[in-house]
This record gives structure tokens, sequence and C-alpha cells, in this order.
């Protein structure tokens, strides 16, 4: 059985929208409490991509917290990563499942009913459910949720589900007191932030 803790999710934001190296900034945050990381770039470049996220991968397996790559299979399976996340228009999560195996994590996101319906279980180990507030770290996001959709869908889920989308430490608080997520995804909130670890220990 695959073990990971949901509490504080870490998404990547672009190296340049971040106040430190990305490294530092993953370091730093995992000080305040991560608990999981996703390295998350829009680059086609999977070389750069590739020594970019290296030495994360060995910074967290020496902490203990899984390593997630966004959508990029074939950069998971390079960086021998914990496991994979991939969005509704990826490759089908049967697909991504047989490439990865059965030990890696897979998670998947989800904005609305429909979504959460056609989930399959017995193939996925989480959802990022989203986006619960309006966000700028993704453009073409989908249609906001706010707290109560977000807790509404999230109690259907027969997963655990990770709130992701315009979260700083007070909308994380309103999400966490709905009970209704097993953790809380940040993207600019911690990235964006001058002292990461600080932004992660209020977060968490």
């Amino acid at each position: 059985m695959k073990e990971f803790n949901l509490h504080l999710y870490l998404v990547t934001d672009e190296a340049a929208k971040c106040r430190h190296s990305l490294l530092e900034t993953v370091q730093r945050a995992v000080d305040g409490g991560v608990t999981i990381v996703q390295y998350r770039s829009t680059n086609p470049d999977a070389g750069t991509c590739y020594r970019e996220a290296l030495p994360i991968r060995d910074f967290l397996a020496s902490r203990g917290v899984p390593f997630i790559v966004n959508n990029r299979i074939d950069l998971a399976l390079a960086l021998d990563a914990d496991g994979v996340h991939i969005g509704q228009r990826d490759l089908p999560v049967p697909a991504v499942r047989a490439m990865i195996g059965p030990d890696r994590i897979l998670g998947l996101s989800v904005s609305n009913a429909d979504q959460l319906r056609a989930v399959d279980a017995a193939l996925v180990d989480y959802l990022g459910m989203g986006p619960v507030f309006p966000t700028i770290s993704k453009l073409n996001a989908p249609p906001v949720l706010g707290v109560d959709g977000f807790t509404t869908l999230a109690s259907q889920s027969p997963l655990p589900v990770v709130a992701i989308g315009g979260l700083d430490a007070e909308r994380a608080r309103l999400v966490r007191a709905t009970g209704a997520a097993a953790g809380i995804a940040a993207v600019s909130a911690i990235c964006g932030a001058e002292d990461p670890e600080a932004a992660a220990r209020a977060l968490a």
C-alpha cells in the first residue's frame, strides 16, 4: 500500500515566479510543513525540466517527502518519481496507471460532478479538486467552486481530496474547517512568498 500525507501539498510554480530558486523554495517549504510536492512546469524542454527537478527529487527523498510530477509521465519515469498527477485532458487514467505501474501514486484533477462520477477509484489514489477560489497560477482554469461547492463535491468523493485554487492561509482555514479536504494545495501562496517556510507554516 502506498503511503502519503496530503495535509499540505506544494505545487511548484515556474521558477521565474518564485522569490528564491525552485530548490530553495521547496527546501524551505518542507521545513515549514509541506508533506508532498508536485513538480509542475510548462517548459517543453524535457532535459531542462529533468535537470531542474533532479535536485528537488533528491532533497525530498532525503526527507521522506513524496515527489510527484505533473502530467509528464516520461519525466516521472526518468526521475523515478513517487507518482504522477494528471488532468482531464491528459492521457487516460488506465493508460497512465499501466505506464507507471501499481506502486506509484496517481493523482487526478476534477472540477465537477461529471468528472467525479467517472473516477475509477481502483486506479487513482487521490483527487485534486478545484479551483476553490480564483487562481492566477493556472490559465483557462475551470469555474470556481467556492467553499460550499467544494464541500458538496468533495463529500461525494470515494478518494481523499486535496483542495486547490487561490488558497492562502485564511482561505485554507475555511476549507479545512469543512472537514471535506484531506489536504490543501498551494502554488503562489508559497512559491511567491518572501519566506516560503513561514508561508507553509501558516497554511499547515
